[in-house]
C-alpha cells in the first residue's frame, strides 16, 4: 500500500508516519505529495493540486490529510448523515474538497481515484500526543468546553505540556512527536477512543487497505 501525507507541518508529518503504520500494523510505502502546506488554510488551498498530482503522476493508493481543529466546529455524529455538510467543520470541508476534486478526474494508473483518509486533531495534534498521560485531555472535554464557553485548556498550554515551551523549534517538535507517537503506536485504541477525529482517520485507512489488496 502506498500512502501520501498532507498536514500543517513537517513535525505533524513525522508523527503521522508512525500513527498510520500503527493503524495498518505495517509500514506502507510513503510517497511525497508534491506540495508542502503550512497551516490550515494552506492545506485546504493546495489539496486539489495535491490530489491531481498524486492521481496522474504517482501510484499512491491513499492521501492522508490531517489538520488541527483550532476553534472551529468539531465534527460529530450528526455530520455523518447522508448529504450533510457543515460549512465550518474542517472534516466536512476536507471531505468535500476530496469528493469534488476526484469526481472530475478520469481513471489513471489502474485506479479510479486516490482514496480519502482524513483526520482532524481536536483542538491540536498536541492533544493526541498527550493521550494516555494527561488526564482530562480529550475531544469530549474540548467539545464540552465549547458548549460551556469555558475551554478546559488552551492550545498554548498543550504545546507547553508536550514541548516544555509554547515556541518550540522544528527539530524539538519532531523529537517530541516521535517520542509520543512511539509510545502510542503499540496500541492506538486509546487514541481512537478519546479522539474521534483520529478514529475517523483510522476507519478510512482500514477501509482502504482491503480494497488495495483486492485490486492487486
Amino acid at each position: 500500500m502506498k500512502v501520501a501525507l498532507l498536514s500543517e507541518s513537517p513535525a505533524d508529518e513525522t508523527a503521522l508516519r508512525v500513527l498510520v503504520a500503527a493503524v495498518l500494523r505495517q509500514t506502507p510505502g510513503f510517497v511525497a505529495p508534491g506540495f508542502r502546506a503550512r497551516g490550515w488554510p494552506n492545506v485546504a488551498q493546495v489539496l486539489p493540486a495535491v490530489l491531481r498530482h498524486l492521481h496522474f503522476n504517482t501510484p499512491v493508493d491513499a492521501l492522508v490529510v490531517v489538520v488541527d481543529s483550532d476553534d472551529s466546529v468539531v465534527h460529530t455524529a450528526e455530520h455523518e448523515a447522508p448529504g450533510y455538510f457543515h460549512p465550518h467543520c474542517r472534516m466536512c470541508q476536507l471531505r468535500a474538497i476530496h469528493r469534488q476534486t476526484t469526481k472530475r478526474l478520469p481513471p489513471a494508473r489502474g485506479r479510479d481515484r486516490v482514496c480519502r483518509v482524513v483526520g482532524v486533531a481536536v483542538p491540536a495534534i498536541e492533544a493526541w500526543y498527550l493521550c494516555g498521560r494527561a488526564d482530562g485531555v480529550s475531544e469530549a472535554a474540548w467539545i464540552e468546553g465549547q458548549r460551556r464557553e469555558l475551554a478546559p485548556y488552551t492550545r498554548a498550554e498543550l504545546k507547553q505540556r508536550v514541548y516544555g515551551t509554547d515556541r518550540p523549534s522544528l527539530a524539538h517538535e519532531i523529537d517530541c512527536a516521535l517520542r509520543e507517537t512511539e509510545r502510542l503506536r503499540h496500541d492506538p485504541r486509546r487514541l481512537e477512543n478519546d479522539f474521534p477525529g483520529f478514529s475517523a482517520l483510522a476507519a478510512d485507512l482500514r477501509a482502504v487497505a482491503p480494497a488495495v489488496r483486492t485490486e492487486r
